[in-house]
């Protein structure tokens, strides 16, 4: 009563209904179906159906996981509530080695002609959509690295004076102890100044530490310095820092993009996967500054309230 025949590949089964008593027919895919799915599908089709199993011809219970290619290779047994169908498919003509070796060898030729008439023209077009973004995003750029360029030649010259205001108050110093030293008192009397004067600047560069998580190196606090200055000028002025870094982050993409397509290394090799964003050294630091001063800030009003609250319970 239950009959599969192929149609373009595909198994037609048409079950009898037990509801209705009239036949149905189902159209499987031997693929991406499996035996859960067909039987899914006749209690879809009759709700009448309690009971739905497949069972080879031993009597033993198919799994659901099992494939409709799979259960087509065999006879089966279908049970619907109390009735039972002997299932019998038609045999199929399997591929032999040859014939799927010769089917590969044809495809890698219709491979490689397709590669022959389109890969170049693909490239060349390519190349020309990615040569069109360059000039848009150089376009863009062009006002803004003028403007960056200004603002890191006064921000450089603002370090500068910083860096030799520096030397400047250092030598004031040596010169004030040196004076109170030799003239105004003697080594017994500074001594101790001294050593205040040293372990206090040991406690602003351990300051620094806490505040900026950063170690006490001097190149690495001028460019800080010279970071905080620029982004302070490039607010004033109204230059969108981000936004320059983005269109650079563009550029060097595209570019790298382009080095590839020309490389005739990499002109067979399949796309490389999506770059992740990432930062340039100016957003970090300008990140971090602002995650620090947050803490220091919070740091500052815990300490605040809490000195409030100890005077509090004193009074």
């Amino acid at each position: 009563d239950v009959t599969v025949r192929y149609y373009r590949g595909l198994p037609h089964v048409t079950v009898p209904l037990p509801s209705r008593n009239e036949r149905c027919q189902f159209t499987l895919r031997p693929v991406t179906h499996c035996v859960g799915d067909f039987i899914e599908m006749l209690k879809v089709e009759d709700r009448g159906i309690d009971r739905a199993a497949i069972l080879n011809r031993d009597g033993v219970r198919i799994a659901a996981a099992c494939s409709i290619e799979n259960l087509m290779d065999d006879e089966f047994w279908l049970h619907l509530n109390d009735r039972q169908y002997y299932v019998k498919p038609p045999k199929r003509e399997k591929i032999t080695s040859e014939e799927i070796t010769r089917l590969g060898d044809v495809q890698a030729l219709v491979a490689q002609l397709y590669e022959a008439l389109h890969v170049g023209e693909h490239q060349v077009k390519k190349e020309r959509e990615l040569n069109g973004k360059l000039e848009e995003l150089n376009e863009k750029l062009g006002p803004l690295e003028m403007k960056k360029m200004e603002l890191d030649q006064k921000a450089g010259r603002r370090t500068n004076a910083l860096t030799w205001v520096g030397l400047g108050l250092m030598s004031v110093q040596f010169g004030v102890l040196a004076r109170l030293t030799w003239w105004e008192y003697s080594w017994d009397i500074m001594e101790p100044v001294t050593y205040f004067v040293t372990y206090g600047t040991a406690m602003a560069a351990y300051a620094y530490f806490v505040l900026t998580k950063q170690e006490y190196m001097l190149p690495d606090v001028k460019d800080r310095q010279h970071l905080i200055t620029l982004h302070k000028a490039a607010k004033k002025a109204g230059i969108n820092l981000a936004e320059y870094n983005d269109i650079k982050r563009q550029i060097a993409e595209i570019e790298h993009d382009l080095r590839r397509l020309r490389d005739p290394l990499y002109m067979h090799l399949p796309a490389p996967p999506p770059k992740s964003r990432t930062f340039s050294a100016s957003e970090i630091a300008f990140a971090k500054k602002q995650q620090h001063a947050a803490a220091a800030t919070a740091a500052l009003e815990d300490a605040t309230a809490s000195l409030g609250n100890t005077t509090k319970s004193k009074h």
